[in-house]
């Protein structure tokens, strides 16, 4: 029989011209027919940015693992165990990100929209009270934010497809549609994540020297540069603290002006400080604070100092508040400085609404909740100016304050509110006669006001014509807030990320700040606060940055079909071969009654 079949399939395929082999070898054929995709299109590269992970007092923050080799799934699967689960900004809520987590994810990718701005203001609001509740808890597994692309988006809409096939056909449709449908692998090109060892947090200060003797009063002026956000790849920090920065170097441009004229010279110093670490506990602060107070013995903190002005958050809204640890008391220049605040607010800028906000110092809490908390717990008077009611406004911590939150109109006449106030304060304006509308930060003429060095009848004191008088060249009033200028600071700023963990002291951010700095200030010089080796404050981690591959690959499910098939085949073929008799006989009565019909 097998002698037979043998011959007769010689002979067929001898006039096709084929080998018997080739029987074999169809399935194979029928792969190569069908083929993988390119490459182009079987796997895809883009830049996916880590959740934070750092400790902070001996606490863990965020995700605590960096390696990725995981297929991807969408929260609309049923099963999310060992997957990479992907979601997008548009449909995210933190119910889905639990599911995931509860249900032993192995990682999850958050896609975000390539325009921030875009994105509607009430998903932008409910991301932001999302983010400290992520950080909070613990993340075991690596959770990465990617920006969209084409591509991106095609492989987000091909596996939503296939997870939400899932739930809602039969089992045998889902078995079909598993084994035929495109899956990804999603893979991280980069190590497990360890800690950074000593790190440095830079700090910029500089001053301005006041006239007429050696135990002259000191106002020192801070903000913190860091932003902080979920992912610090993606924290640009725009209004928190990129605003405070920028009033920061516009007042030291503004007084700059003053003192280098003799007769505009105050006799106040002035000190700078632009900190780093604000967003893990103010650390660049702390340790200023320590090397000033406790390491040395020439220090203007250790002098006379006037009071501390912290800025922070400035940049949109129509109220301001000043955040006081201890309500100032009458008769100090702390006192006077609010009370030149609520004066130049209510005569010349009536539509903004002024409080002062007064909260005690929690020492069992984590996290101070503003900057000048750090000098009141050495006993210097200090208060915050910001346009947040809240330490725990989630807009200081979100990666979603981005250069479009911050409307530059607003910065400006903040900016010209604390330095018109400050102003008043150095120079005395207010007992010298000055009236509460005076504009001393204008781009009008003096002359329309002064006469410009005139000794007009409009005269309120020697000593305030003196120091308005020296404004002038020309008949211009030369010392004005710049708008133009704040908007280039603030888009320099808002341009990069600015998280501690990626500012070192050879940036090239701090090297452009100091050198902007060196520009209006006298003896700019950076301070470094480095963790202690044996018990750190703060632990950094790496890996915050990584290139992820999304390959397209069939499930394990369809190598079982595939070899199921491929067996199927062999054994009819094995069948047919060992029956040809019957077979030949069963397809020759076949093909006769074909013929008789």
């Amino acid at each position: 029989m097998l002698e037979e079949a043998g011959e007769v399939l010689e002979s067929v395929l001898k006039a096709s011209c084929l080998p018997l082999s080739f029987l074999l070898f169809v399935p194979a054929v029928l792969l190569l027919l069908l083929g993988p995709p390119p490459a182009a299109e079987a796997a895809h590269e883009f830049t996916v940015y880590r959740m934070q992970q750092y400790e902070l007092g001996g606490q863990p923050y965020g995700t605590r693992s960096a390696v990725l080799n995981t297929e991807a799934r969408t929260v609309e699967a049923d099963v999310l165990s060992r997957r990479c689960v992907m979601m997008r900004l548009v449909d995210f809520s933190y119910e889905q990100y639990q599911k995931a987590l509860r249900q032993s994810a192995g990682a999850v990718v958050i896609i975000l929209p390539r325009a921030i701005s875009s994105v509607p203001q009430d998903v932008v609001r409910q991301f932001m009270e999302i983010e400290p509740e992520m950080l909070a808890m613990e993340t075991i597994v690596p959770v990465y934010f990617a920006v969209e692309d084409e591509e991106l988006l095609s492989i987000y809409e091909q596996t939503r497809a296939a997870s939400a096939s899932q739930g809602s056909a039969s089992a045998a449709e889902v078995l079909l549609h598993t084994a035929t449908a495109n899956g990804f692998q999603m893979v991280t090109s980069g190590a497990q994540s360890k800690a950074i060892n000593d790190w440095l947090i830079p700090s910029v200060e500089g001053r301005l020297t006041g006239l007429g003797g050696e135990d002259l009063p000191t106002v020192v002026i801070v903000a913190h540069y860091d932003s902080f956000g979920v992912a610090p790849w993606l924290s640009h920090g725009a209004d928190s603290n990129g605003s405070g920065i920028s009033v920061l170097l516009e007042l030291a441009r503004l007084f700059s002006r003053l003192y280098t004229y003799r007769r505009t010279h105050a006799g106040y110093n002035l000190l700078f400080f632009a900190s780093g670490g604000g967003k893990f506990n103010y650390q660049g602060t702390k340790r200023w604070l320590e090397d000033n107070l406790d390491h040395t013995d020439s220090s203007l903190l250790q002098d006379n100092v006037a009071f501390v002005l912290c800025l922070d958050t400035l940049g949109r809204g129509n109220s301001l508040h000043l955040h006081v640890s201890k309500p100032p008391k009458e008769g100090t220049l702390q006192h006077a400085f609010l009370r030149e605040l609520e004066m130049v607010i209510a005569s010349q800028f009536p539509e903004v609404k002024f409080s002062m906000v007064h909260k005690k110092i929690n020492l069992a809490e984590d996290m101070l909740a503003w900057e000048h908390e750090r000098f009141a717990i050495r006993r210097l008077p200090a208060f915050t100016i910001s346009h947040l009611e809240s330490h725990r406004d989630s807009r200081r911590n979100s990666i979603m304050d981005r250069r479009s939150r911050v409307d530059t109109k607003a910065l400006t006449r903040n900016t010209r509110i604390i330095a018109e106030a400050l102003t008043r304060v150095i120079y005395n304006l207010t007992d010298k006669g000055a009236p509460a509308d005076l504009q001393i930060f204008t781009d009008q003429m003096v002359s329309t006001v002064f006469g410009c060095g005139k000794k007009e009848s409009r005269i309120y004191g020697r000593a305030l014509v003196s120091v308005l008088d020296s404004f002038c060249f020309g008949g211009v009033f030369l010392q004005q807030v710049q708008q133009e200028q704040l908007e280039s600071v603030m888009d320099w700023l808002s341009s990069q990320p600015r998280a501690a963990q990626l500012i070192d002291k050879d940036s090239t951010f701090l090297n452009t700040l100091e050198y902007c700095m060196g520009r209006y200030l006298k003896d700019v010089k950076q301070h470094h606060v480095k963790a202690d080796k044996r018990d750190p404050e703060f632990v950094f981690y790496d890996q915050l940055k990584q290139v992820m591959n999304a390959y397209r690959v069939k499930p394990a499910i369809f190598d079982l079909l595939l070899a199921v098939c491929i067996a199927a085949y062999l054994g009819v073929a094995y069948v047919a071969v060992q029956h040809f008799g019957l077979l030949y006989r069963m397809i020759q009565r076949l093909s006769l009654k074909t013929k008789q019909q």
